[in-house]
């Protein structure tokens, strides 16, 4: 699915305009790059968590010449689905938590 269906797809969900559509997207994706450049986690609960790592320094091969190089340090992003988005892709049904039960309502007192 591209950027463009899904704007599409929300557009035509909750009946806006896809301009409308694609500026929400375009917010939701620029908060989520400002807060992981700020080293921030960003978590959608059941979806995933976009996160990112620090790669540490190590030593490769160039594939074409077969001399050793070193490849640097860096920070990179990271996506770790979350159970109800696991499950979506395995085609299961999504895992249900059980309720809490209710307490019981209280008697109103006479007068």
């Amino acid at each position: 699915m591209t950027k463009a269906e899904i704007v599409a797809k929300v557009a035509e969900e909750i009946k806006i305009s896809k301009a409308a559509a694609g500026k929400a997207l375009a917010l939701i994706t620029d908060s989520i790059s400002q807060a992981m450049r700020k080293g921030e986690k960003v978590t959608f609960v059941g979806f995933g968590t976009f996160s990112v790592v620090q790669r540490k320094a190590r030593k490769g091969r160039n594939p074409r010449t077969g001399k050793e190089i070193k490849i640097a340090a860096k920070k990179a992003p990271k996506f770790t689905a979350g159970a109800a988005l696991k499950a979506a892709a395995e085609g299961k049904a999504p895992a249900k938590k059980p309720r809490a039960k209710k307490a019981p309502a209280k008697k109103a007192k006479k007068r």
